[in-house]
């Protein structure tokens, strides 16, 4: 946390640096204030930075805004089409429209961004809640089970230890609930 605020100060000019520390800071250390004003930062000397808008995007799930967020990453889609990281992009739409209730739609995004990369477990989380949301009990399963296998130590409370500092209080009684429907233990 030290060396990305370090980096906020001495990076103050460059894009790529406002983001990549506001990242940091957002994910690491839950500091959403100053990840977004970092994020917003590089936006204004780069408007078509395709990763500050996905790291926007993000930074507005932590605000409890997913319409909002949904256009970030929109955007940095647009932006990069064949982004390397187009999978962050794609997943980050889908826990948007998890956060609102709407599981059809999530499950499509997971499922778009486990096609550009088999096995990215953040979609398998996204796929696994959206579908034990939506009753499909045997999906949800199978996703569960695919993501165990990569990431074996997992339990709701590892889960919650370190996404509680990114996602609001309702994305993660969403992803608890998921994830619990989908047979992963607490502890």
């Amino acid at each position: 946390m030290a060396l990305a605020r370090l980096a906020l100060e001495a990076g103050k000019d460059s894009p790529d640096v406002l983001w990549m520390a506001g990242s940091t800071l957002l994910f690491f250390a839950g500091a959403h204030e100053m990840a977004a004003a970092a994020i917003d930062r590089a936006l204004m000397l780069n408007p078509n930075s395709a990763h500050a808008w996905m790291a926007r995007g993000y930074a507005l799930l932590g605000r409890a805004q997913p319409d909002q967020a949904i256009q970030a990453f929109e955007r940095a889609m647009r932006l990069s089409p064949l982004d390397w990281l187009g999978r962050t992009f794609t997943n980050g739409i889908a826990v948007a429209h998890l956060s609102s209730g709407r599981y059809e739609e999530a499950l499509d995004w997971a499922d778009r961004a486990l096609r550009e990369e088999p096995g990215y477990r953040q979609a398998l989380r996204s796929k696994a809640v959206a579908c034990a949301q939506l009753d499909r009990t045997e999906e949800a399963h199978e996703a569960l089970n695919q993501l165990i296998e990569s990431e074996p130590e997992l339990t709701i409370a590892r889960f919650r230890a370190f996404w509680s500092r990114v996602f609001s209080p309702e994305v993660m009684a969403i992803y608890a609930d998921g994830m619990r429907k989908a047979g992963l233990p607490e502890e």
